[in-house]
């Protein structure tokens, strides 16, 4: 369970990543691509910081991630400069997709078609026996 203070620094830490990464999208000129920051946790000694990216559209996650990825310590390196008066040290940052949507869609999805397991109570027994 994360503390008051963890809760409180990736509060900072997500505030500012989004400002920082939709500033360069923006300033790149790059057009018809979301980023956000879903959730941020960090570790109890604060050392480590795991970001969850929510990429819009979906064929562009991957490679955006990777990019992103490659350019850690930039991002890094401008977040320490928007943070300094409010943490000592910035946490080291992992970038993961969040696919929290993408688990939901399925779910809408086997809702809407034939495969309801409300409607249809034959696929609750076919998946018990799994």
């Amino acid at each position: 369970m994360e503390t008051n203070r963890q809760k409180k620094i990736g509060g900072v830490i997500q505030k500012d990543l989004v400002d920082i990464l939709q500033g360069e999208v923006r300033k790149n000129g790059v057009s018809n691509l979301v980023i956000s920051v879903s959730k941020v946790s960090v570790t109890t000694d604060l050392s480590v910081a795991t970001v969850y990216l929510s990429i819009f559209p979906q064929e562009k996650a991957k490679e955006t991630l990777e990019g992103i990825k490659s350019n850690t310590p930039l991002i890094k390196h401008d977040l320490a400069q928007r943070v300094r008066k409010q943490l000592r040290r910035v946490p080291n940052l992992v970038f993961f997709i969040d696919d929290s949507l993408d688990y939901i869609e399925k779910i809408d999805n086997a809702l809407k078609n034939k495969e309801n397991p409300i409607e249809n109570r034959d696929l609750l027994e076919r998946r018990k026996q799994f």
